[in-house]
């Protein structure tokens, strides 16, 4: 099969003829329609995150296609079945083996291309706005990156939650996009200081930047606040006014997807389960839909990385295996 393999030396991106997966126990073998760019993708191709013990070194973490095979011991998928899936690495190919219990069936109303641009997004988001910080109706959320693909997901989520949502940006372009999608506060980090703004009324911050908004975010945060940090953008060392913590009674929480288990408790199995039960009915309703920023053939794979670490991306980036 074609698949993108990263130079070590050179970190370049090229697209190369490598074996085929075969499904284990388990596992399903997937044809890729469409593959999401993330983050975390960037970062393994610097030699920074690298895939856990087993995990293809192919970069990709959700793809979206149709069951090539099932390896032993998998029930209630078939062969020829739409689907798309949270993954650990194996993306970027014209196939990839996937764990069933990772599965997800193509939503309602959306295609199986665009698809690709949920699993991720979806996971993240629910597992921490809602299995880790359990936000409430009425409360508020930040989101900080909200142009990016998990702030998109995430003020469509948050809404259909009854949350109000305020999202820090770094363009107009943004804000606009962010205030359509529903966002109820919309602040431009390059002329506005957030925490100012939001001092003492957040009750939930999920947070891709780390040691940088690390102090603004306790501020911001209100009475038995929550703060989840899901990224290091900004560094991976700050400091924390402890005093301040204590007195509003906040709790700081890290997580991350990739690294969990495969199944029992805080398993992606379980985080899968949970986003199939909850956010699937909302994309039927109409209520959350993907938000797509380009798709582009797999040979630009690193093209669609640039883009989606510029300032020109909202939402995901998308790659297919077979030309557009």
């Amino acid at each position: 099969m074609r698949a993108i393999v990263v130079d070590e030396t050179t970190q370049d991106l090229r697209l190369e003829d490598v074996p085929t997966p075969t499904p284990s126990s388990g596992e399903v073998l997937v044809r890729v329609a469409a593959a999401g760019i993330n983050r975390a993708d960037l970062l393994q191709r610097r030699g920074l995150y690298p895939p856990p013990p087993g995990v293809s070194t192919v970069l990709g973490m959700e793809v979206s296609g149709t069951i090539e095979a099932l390896g032993p011991a998998v029930s209630g998928w078939r062969p020829g079945d739409e689907v798309c899936a949270l993954i650990a690495g194996g993306g970027y190919a014209q196939y990839a083996v996937v764990p069933a219990t990772q599965l997800l069936p193509v939503p309602d109303g959306v295609s199986i291309v665009d698809s690709a641009a949920l699993p991720e997004v979806a996971c993240t988001v629910w597992s921490n706005i809602e299995m880790e910080a359990r936000l409430q109706p009425g409360e508020t959320l930040l989101v900080h990156g909200g142009g990016s693909g998990i702030g998109t997901h995430a003020i469509q989520v948050a809404k259909a939650l009854g949350a109000t949502v305020a999202v820090t940006v770094g363009s107009e372009a943004k804000a606009a996009r962010c205030r359509k999608l529903g966002a109820d506060i919309v602040i431009n980090y390059r002329e506005q200081d957030f925490a100012a703004q939001l001092a003492g009324r957040v009750d939930v911050i999920l947070d891709i930047m780390g040691a940088k908004y690390l102090s603004g975010n306790v501020s911001a945060l209100a009475i038995g606040g929550r703060l989840v940090i899901i990224g290091m953008q900004g560094g991976t060392e700050g400091t924390l006014n402890i005093g301040a913590l204590i007195g509003k009674r906040c709790k700081v929480i890290g997580t991350n997807v990739r690294n969990r288990p495969l199944t029992g408790p805080g398993s992606k199995a379980q985080i899968v389960t949970a986003v199939r039960n909850r956010v699937w009915p909302l994309i039927a309703e109409g209520l959350v839909q993907p938000v797509i920023s380009a798709r582009l053939p797999l040979a630009e794979a690193a093209q669609g990385q640039d883009l989606l670490n510029s300032a020109d991306s909202v939402g995901k980036v998308l790659l297919l295996p077979e030309a557009p």
